[in-house]
């Protein structure tokens, strides 16, 4: 059920100012705006034209915004049968089919997925623990210029990323840190 008055809002691009309705759903907990607004100041001038992965998409904040800004292929990848029904309702709301939203696993997901990565966010629920699992299959999917955007739970840290890969800028606001991985050349 869309609880009233949870919404995101779009912050720039082709839907600028849209708000996108918000499932209540356990665990879902949208990536605010002030940490949104410096993930896209960071890799703004990659979006045109870029190919991006959305895991745990969640309220689709991050997908939905590479959308708005640019990105001709956005995936939303959501477990939540639920979540992922009100994805697509945005989506339909926006008359888009950019974003194409897959009600599966991450790692699922990951392990089917053909072609190379852009930009990949991946923002699990805190309460998960997989990255450890989920970034050796990520980077190898991933376009040799390619970036991938962490946020967890601060308290957490930012996880040790595979090998031949680092945080290029990482940053912290209220209780999560981010950052954004790049391939070390």
């Amino acid at each position: 059920m869309v609880s009233k008055g949870h919404f995101v809002r779009i912050i720039a691009g082709l839907w600028r100012g849209r708000r996108l309705p918000v499932l209540d759903a356990a665990g879902l907990r949208p990536t605010k705006d002030q940490v949104r607004e410096t993930l896209f100041n960071w890799i703004g001038p990659d979006l045109p034209g870029a190919r991006c992965l959305d895991l745990f998409a969640g309220t689709g904040a991050l997908g939905f915004e590479a959308a708005s800004r640019g990105a001709v292929e956005v995936l939303l990848v959501e477990k939540d049968r639920k979540v992922a029904s009100q994805l697509k309702a945005n989506a339909d709301m926006l008359k888009t089919t950019v974003p194409r939203i897959h009600n599966q696993a991450a790692q699922d997901c990951l392990e089917q997925l053909a072609g190379e990565i852009d930009v990949a966010f991946v923002d699990p629920p805190f309460a998960l623990d997989v990255l450890g699992d989920l970034l050796p299959v990520l980077v190898a999917k991933m376009h040799v210029e390619g970036a991938i955007y962490i946020e967890q739970d601060r308290t957490r840290g930012l996880p040790v990323l595979p090998e031949g890969w680092h945080y290029h800028r990482e940053k912290s606001a209220g209780q999560v840190v981010f950052g954004l991985a790049v391939k070390s050349l």
